[in-house]
């Protein structure tokens, strides 16, 4: 069988070549961007506000007290609204979903960072790694602990006088201790400026997708 000559070279031509992967991959949806961003800037003003009833050199530089107790009271009340809110995003369920589940990779990254082994493929993580699956378990769980020791402090109407007390000490003392975990959340974002950029922008660069988050599949994501 023959040819016709220059069949090869057209055929050649309107071949295309094979497309190059985005140097940058999609990572947080714009409905996540704005739940963890408006999340962050209440549980902020809570601990700045907290700060400032409880420390007395504060106090007195803010003064005020009566703004500020409203501003904690209306900022904790509202803390929820955020997450309530996201769940009408079908990324942040989908995200959601894969920071509920642990899976034998997520134990074997707790075994390696408490062993401090930061060695090629000690860590395996998907799209979440088992901290920031226990960070966000955590995290939620305290958020509800203060919500209801917080309501039962306003209205002290709601439970009798012992259970206001024992409310006053747990919202307290958690309150001082989501304060040095979301000091750690932060120095951990500041210690790596991609992970921040992709809660910026909602993209990551590929590469670190693959070395930080290696069985995390992007392109079918």
């Amino acid at each position: 069988m023959t040819s016709t000559p220059g069949s090869a070279g057209r055929t050649a031509a309107t071949t295309p070549p094979p497309s190059e992967p985005s140097p940058r991959v999609r990572r947080f949806s714009r409905a996540e961007r704005w739940v963890h961003r408006t999340t962050a800037a209440l549980m902020l003003l809570c601990v700045v506000t907290a700060a400032c009833l409880y420390i007395p050199g504060l106090a007195e530089l803010v003064g005020r007290r009566h703004l500020v107790v409203t501003l904690h009271e209306w900022s904790g009340l509202l803390l929820p609204a955020p997450f309530l809110l996201g769940l009408a995003s079908r990324p942040f369920r989908k995200d959601l979903g894969r920071l509920n589940r642990f899976g034998p990779h997520d134990r074997r990254w707790l075994r390696a960072a408490r062993r401090r082994d930061h060695s090629p493929g000690a860590r395996p993580a998907g799209k979440f790694n088992a901290g920031q699956k226990v960070y966000a378990a955590w995290i939620a769980g305290a958020v509800l602990v203060m919500l209801g020791t917080g309501l039962l402090m306003w209205f002290t109407d709601l439970a009798p006088l012992v259970w206001r007390t024992s409310a006053t000490f747990v919202h307290d003392w958690l309150a001082l201790t989501i304060g040095l975990v979301l000091v750690g959340h932060m120095g951990m974002a500041l210690a790596d400026p991609e992970a921040r950029r992709g809660m910026r922008t909602g993209s990551v660069e590929r590469p670190w997708a693959r070395r930080e988050h290696p069985l995390w599949d992007p392109d079918k994501d």
